[in-house]
C-alpha cells in the first residue's frame, strides 16, 4: 500500500491519490470534497481559548464541595508527583515481576496497610472501583457459599443504603430483601430478626450509614447474622469517619471495600479513576480474585495460586495510578488519618448544629462525618432541594448530594470533609442561612437560581426525555 496520503499544492487539505478508487464502498455524503476548514489562529488564542473554558469548570480549588457520601476532599498534589514518576507512569503491566519490583513492593505494602486499617486479614487492589468493590465481594459471598454447598438466595439491605448494593447483590444473582430503619435511622433489630432465614447470604451495611450515623447495635447484628451462618460486607464509602478508631472487624464484618478515592485522596473528579480494594477475614482469603501480591523473602510477585479463587475482576492489576497515590497519601499521613477522622467528624456536627434553626432534621442524633437535613420547611414556600441546590452555584459552592436517602423527603447531605478551615466552613453556613431566608422572603431568588453561571436554569425534565444532539454549525 503506497502514498495513502499526500500533500496537494494546497498545503492545508490533505487528498486521497492512487487508491482512491477503493473508497467506492464508501457513502459520498462521507467523503471530503473541499479544505478541512481548520481556524487559521495562533498558539496564544488557542491557550486562551481553552483555559477559559477549564476556569468555567468546577473543582476543589476553587470553592466548598460538600459532596455527600462521596467524599471530594482535597488531594495533595505530591501524589500527583508521585503517580507520574518514570518508573511508575511508564512501566508496561506486562513487565515480568522481576524487572517490576518497584511497583509490585508498593502494592503489597499497600496491601499492609490496608489490612492493619481494616482489620482485615487479606486484601485484594483489584477492583477499580467502589462498586467494583462491592461486585467483588458479593462475588465472594456467591462463592463461598456454593464452595460450602449451601445454595443460599437472599441478601439483606437497609433502606437507607447506597444503590448500588442490591445492583452488586442483584448482579450476582441474588434476591434483594429490605430492612427498615428505625425512628433513631438505624437498622431495626427486631425487623431484622423477623428477616433472617438459613435462605440469607449476607446482609450489606454502611457504618455509619448514609444518614451519618453510627450503627449502635452493629455488634448484635453481627451476632445474628454469624448464627444463622450468613456473612457481613461492609460497604466503605463512609470509612472517613471511623478510620483510627475503629475498623470492620471489630464491628464483625467479613468482607470490606474501601474506596481509595474517598478515604485516601485520590481523585475521582468526572466519574473516575478509582480504586476498591476488598479485604477479608481468613476464611475468605482463599477466594480473592487472582492475583494478589505476595512477597517470599527475596522477591515480590504475582501470585495465582488460590484455589477457590473468583478469576480476575480487572485487566492487569488494576487502577495502578491510584494505588501509588493512596500509598503516598497513608504514608504522609501516618498516625495523622485518626486526626483527618476527627476533623472530618468535627466539621460535620459544627456546620449541623449551625443549621438547625433554618432546615428541618428528621433525626436528631449525633452526626459522624456527614449529615442528612430535609428542605420539607422550605418546600411550604415553594422551594424544593433542587432550587436551593441550583442558589449555591451563584456562590461557588458545588451543591450537595440532594434526594438521598430515599427515606427522607426533600434530603440534602452534606460532607465538609476535613480538609475545609472553619473560615470556609462559616462562609458555607452563612450562604446557606442566607438562601433559608430568601427562600422565605423572596422565593423567586432562590427559584430562578442560578443567575451567575455560564448556563442558567434549564428544564432538567425536558433535557433528559428529548436532548438536543444535533451538530450546530
Amino acid at each position: 500500500m503506497k502514498n495513502i496520503f499526500e500533500k496537494s499544492n494546497n498545503s492545508e487539505s490533505i487528498m486521497f491519490s492512487d487508491e482512491e478508487e477503493n473508497l467506492d464502498f464508501l457513502d459520498k455524503s462521507l467523503l471530503r470534497e473541499g479544505e478541512v476548514g481548520l481556524p487559521q489562529i495562533g498558539e496564544l488564542e488557542v491557550m486562551r481559548h481553552y483555559k477559559e473554558l477549564s476556569d468555567k469548570n468546577f473543582c476543589i480549588e476553587k470553592g466548598v464541595y460538600p459532596l455527600g457520601s462521596c467524599t471530594m476532599k482535597y488531594n495533595p498534589k505530591v501524589n500527583e508527583v508521585l503517580a507520574s514518576l518514570e518508573g511508575f507512569a511508564n512501566l508496561h503491566p506486562s513487565t515480568p515481576d522481576k524487572y517490576a519490583q518497584g511497583a509490585l513492593e508498593l502494592m503489597f505494602k499497600l496491601q499492609e496497610k490496608l489490612k492493619k486499617i481494616t482489620g482485615m486479614d487479606a486484601v485484594t487492589l483489584q477492583p477499580a472501583a467502589g462498586a467494583h468493590g462491592e461486585l467483588t465481594g458479593m462475588m465472594i459471598v456467591k462463592k463461598y457459599f456454593e464452595h460450602i454447598k449451601d445454595n443460599r438466595k437472599k441478601v439483606i439491605i437497609p433502606d437507607s443504603a447506597h444503590g448500588t448494593n442490591p445492583s452488586s447483590a442483584k448482579m450476582c444473582g441474588f434476591d434483594i430483601v429490605n430492612v427498615k430503619s428505625n425512628e433513631r435511622g438505624q437498622v431495626d433489630v427486631e425487623d431484622l430478626k423477623r428477616l433472617v432465614d438459613k435462605d440469607v447470604a449476607a446482609i450489606m451495611m454502611t457504618n455509619p450509614n448514609t444518614l451519618g450515623i453510627f450503627e449502635e447495635n452493629v455488634k448484635e447484628i453481627s451476632e445474628i447474622m454469624h448464627a444463622n451462618g450468613s456473612l457481613l460486607y461492609y460497604d466503605g464509602a463512609n470509612f472517613n469517619a471511623i478510620m483510627g478508631y475503629t475498623n470492620p472487624k471489630k464491628m464483625g464484618f467479613d468482607i470490606v471495600h474501601v474506596n481509595l478515592h474517598k478515604t485516601f485522596a485520590t481523585p475521582h473528579g468526572g466519574g473516575g479513576p478509582g480504586a476498591g480494594p476488598v479485604g477479608v477475614v481468613e476464611k475468605l482469603k482463599d477466594f480473592l480474585p487472582v492475583p494478589v501480591i505476595g512477597f517470599d523473602g527475596e522477591m515480590y510477585f504475582k501470585d495465582y495460586n488460590l484455589e477457590n479463587t473468583i478469576g480476575s475482576v480487572k485487566a492487569f492489576y488494576g487502577n495502578f495510578g491510584v494505588l501509588v497515590r493512596a500509598y503516598a497519601y497513608i504514608l504522609m499521613m501516618g498516625d495523622n488519618l485518626k486526626e483527618a477522622t476527627e476533623n472530618a467528624v468535627l466539621n460535620a456536627n459544627y456546620i449541623k448544629e449551625k443549621l438547625k434553626s433554618a432546615y428541618e432534621f428528621p433525626f436528631n442524633e449525633p452526626s459522624m462525618h456527614e449529615f442528612v437535613m430535609s428542605g420539607e420547611r422550605q418546600k411550604e414556600n415553594g422551594v424544593s432541594t433542587l432550587n436551593i441546590a441550583k442558589r449555591l452555584m451563584d456562590f461557588d459552592v458545588h451543591p450537595p448530594t440532594i434526594y438521598f436517602p430515599l427515606i427522607i423527603h426533600e434530603a440534602i447531605m452534606v460532607e465538609p470533609t476535613e480538609s475545609e478551615t472553619k473560615e470556609k466552613l462559616d462562609e458555607f453556613i452563612e450562604i446557606m442561612l442566607k438562601i433559608a431566608k430568601e427562600a422565605e422572603e423572596t422565593p423567586d431568588m432562590v427559584l430562578t437560581a442560578p443567575h451567575m453561571t455560564p448556563v442558567k436554569k434549564v428544564d432538567e425534565t425536558l433535557a433528559a426525555r428529548h436532548p438536543d444532539l444535533t451538530f450546530k454549525e
